[in-house]
């Protein structure tokens, strides 16, 4: 057999091998044994110097060749075999419930926000959400505020750079646009999210602040829907030793519009009889215009309140600076 009848069945014979080597020390000594010092292909090479000048070219081709397609081959093999080696050698039952790792708890806030979004879903709503940087078309103008109206004023809002439009958003009530403009009634959502207001930190206020807002379009809503839902909520959040007070208010995206105070041991506890603890009302039929809705047959009510409040009020907070400070040994405490 001519020399270069002898490369192919060597390679082939060579890859055979390494498949059924079991084990990585079963593939070192087939290594060894094709490509060692002493190994058969190696011996291969060393008869390239014997072979007449015109043969050398095309048989120290087919070599290289051949020598490339063993190395791939025994790479691969090795790759499978180191694999198996890795795997643990009793199977494993991934179907047994996982270990409980106690380090690490969810925020006071997130707890809350899950407990308020538990409640909602209760009720049928569902989570919506928004952008943070907004615009004022979404922020205001769609709420029918005006362009005088204080919130507007930088003294009171984050605006980005001019000649820019854009804001930080004061509210989660610009989502209610962006849903109303994209679906057809009946709608009923609540949107929770972060918000910002320019707030000089202290013990009850914050620049950024968390806000959950609902909203419920449909035909013939009313009031009592509006004040029946809120008292589901607070109670299922704040236990059924809760009172609730709508008092007469003014919003420019809800009419009639009221605020809603609360009282129960834990406010009594605080040194008060009531406290606000949310913004509600009817939307206002200019916002339903704004959205191509007819308010002669869509009605629909919003309210809003603050998470942190919630929060404070549960977990008896006298500070609102402690949610963002990562203080570990306040945070564990939940």
């Amino acid at each position: 057999m001519s020399f270069l009848d002898q490369i192919e069945p060597l390679q082939q014979e060579a890859i055979q091998d390494f498949n059924q080597a079991s084990d990585l020390n079963a593939l070192e000594q087939v290594r060894i044994q094709y490509l060692g010092t002493s190994g058969k292909f190696t011996l291969m090479l060393k008869q390239l110097s014997t072979l007449p000048k015109e043969e050398k070219p095309a048989a120290g081709k087919l070599v290289n060749i051949a020598k490339g397609q063993l190395e791939t081959a025994l790479t691969s093999r090795r790759s499978v075999l180191e694999l198996k080696a890795a795997l643990p050698k009793n199977p494993t039952d991934f179907t047994l419930p996982g270990r409980r790792n106690s380090i690490g708890k969810l925020h006071p806030l997130t707890q809350v926000t899950e407990d308020i979004v538990g409640c909602f879903r209760k009720l049928g709503f569902v989570v919506a959400d928004g952008p943070e940087i907004e615009d004022e078309y979404h922020c205001f103008d769609a709420l029918n505020t005006p362009a005088d109206h204080p919130a507007r004023d930088a003294q009171d809002t984050f605006h980005l750079s001019a000649p820019s439009k854009h804001l930080l958003r004061t509210h989660t009530s610009s989502v209610q646009i962006r849903v109303m403009e994209k679906q057809v009634p009946p709608i009923r959502i609540i949107v929770p999210g972060r918000v910002y207001r320019r707030d000089n930190a202290d013990a009850t206020h914050n620049p950024t602040f968390h806000q959950i807002e609902g909203l419920y379009v449909d035909k013939n809503v009313t009031m009592g829907d509006l004040k029946g839902t809120v008292e589901f909520v607070f109670k299922q959040l704040l236990g059924d030793e809760v009172k609730l007070r709508f008092r007469p208010h003014y919003f420019s995206y809800t009419e009639p519009s009221m605020e809603i105070d609360f009282s129960s041991p834990l406010v009594k506890k605080m040194g008060k009889d009531w406290l606000e603890i949310a913004g509600c009302g009817m939307v206002h039929p200019q916002v339903f215009k704004t959205v191509g809705y007819d308010p002669e047959v869509w009605s629909g009510w919003a309210f809003g309140f603050g998470i942190e409040r919630i929060a404070m009020i549960r977990y008896g907070i006298t500070d609102i600076r402690l949610f963002y400070q990562n203080d570990v040994r306040f945070l564990s405490q939940f």
